[in-house]
């Protein structure tokens, strides 16, 4: 089937409908991934970004019993200040330019002991990016104190925060999150928390994780209240389109055993091309994040849409944790060389999306 030529023309418009989302699932895959690289090209022309960064595992503990989650092993931790500037300093010298700071939500870790990293960071590194948290976390640790959201982000940038991330949303579809992760944040106040944060100036990215319970139309009708937010807010830097890695958890052990694996890379491919139609106008920047694809499918993806390649990590643990096999560290140099190989020009970003 060929794309009408009324859905290319919303396409283009960036007016483009769930239906016409439906409609290009049924097209020859390759039609859909020239119209994807079309767009493309007219919002950011060929060159294709990156960061360097290091992930900072502030715990592997949490309150929440997410079915997805295999992160949680062995014995619990927190780092302290101490053991987090040690990071930031090895992340440093290795010439990372963001730290991104990830972790559970427990009641130990209040707001006070959030905007004491950030300024613990900011202190001692002050030309380092810093971006962190999510809007679950800061959820919670507003609510133990009844800090209002946009001050207790107002705070954390008056810190040093650079950007919030915009994970803990996996799929913001309330039925899906009752079976995949119950003890976190609604859809209601995922969305009410990433508002908070863009009202006070603060920017995010803003993520999907699919692939295990969630159906095609959960999908778009993600992503379009991600286009709905931008259209209020104009703050979401990117999309990361993530997919579910089903080892060494809940979720993924009874889909193996119910004879479901992974997506397939035409499905992952098909995802990042309708997300670029979807959000046309709106979010420029999509990621084909190497470590959940692998580099060799993210390299493909930059002909199917995407335009970003994600960091260079230095470590993901969580990925790692859940049965990822595409390695926790891609140096510069082979990141650079994938993105020429692919025919664009390689740039190295901040969250921003400012040359670096």
């Amino acid at each position: 089937m060929t794309i009408p030529g009324d859905i290319v023309d919303r396409a283009y418009k960036g007016t483009a409908t769930k239906e016409d989302a439906f409609a290009l699932l049924d097209v020859n895959p390759f039609e859909l991934y020239t119209l994807a690289d079309d767009l493309r090209k007219e919002a950011v022309g060929d060159t294709v970004t990156y960061v360097t960064n290091r992930n900072i595992y502030i715990t592997n503990m949490c309150k929440g019993s997410c079915g997805f989650c295999a992160f949680r092993e062995g014995e619990g931790y927190i780092l302290t200040i101490e053991e987090i500037l040690a990071q930031v300093g090895e992340a440093e010298k290795a010439g990372a330019v963001e730290i991104c700071i990830q972790g559970g939500y427990l009641p130990q870790l209040d707001l006070e002991f959030y905007n004491e990293i950030v300024r613990s960071i900011k202190t001692n590194y002050p030309n380092m990016t810093i971006h962190g948290f999510s809007p679950m976390e800061i959820h919670y640790a507003s609510s133990l104190s009844g800090t209002p959201l946009e001050e207790a982000f107002s705070e954390l940038k008056k810190n040093g925060l650079g950007t919030l991330t915009g994970t803990s949303a996996e799929i913001l579809s309330d039925r899906v999150r009752k079976i995949i992760c119950e003890d976190k944040i609604t859809t209601g106040q995922w969305v009410e928390t990433i508002k908070a944060s863009h009202k006070t100036g603060l920017r995010t990215n803003a993520t999907i994780m699919y692939g295990h319970v969630e159906t095609w139309e959960e999908r778009f009708d993600h992503i379009l209240t991600i286009r709905d937010i931008q259209k209020e807010t104009g703050a979401f830097t990117e999309l990361i389109t993530m997919p579910f890695m089903p080892y060494n958890n809940r979720i993924g052990e009874e889909m193996l055993r119910s004879g479901k694996f992974m997506t397939t890379g035409t499905e992952d491919l098909q995802l990042i091309a309708i997300a670029r139609v979807l959000l046309n106008k709106h979010i420029d920047n999509l990621q084909a994040c190497w470590v959940k694809l692998g580099k060799k499918l993210a390299q493909v993806a930059l002909s199917c849409g995407a335009n970003d390649m994600g960091g260079t990590l230095m470590e993901d643990q969580i990925t790692l944790a859940s049965g990822g096999s595409n390695g926790e560290y891609l140096p510069p140099e082979e990141l650079e060389w994938t993105i020429r190989s692919a025919g664009r020009i390689p740039m190295r970003r901040n969250a921003l999306y400012e040359e670096m």
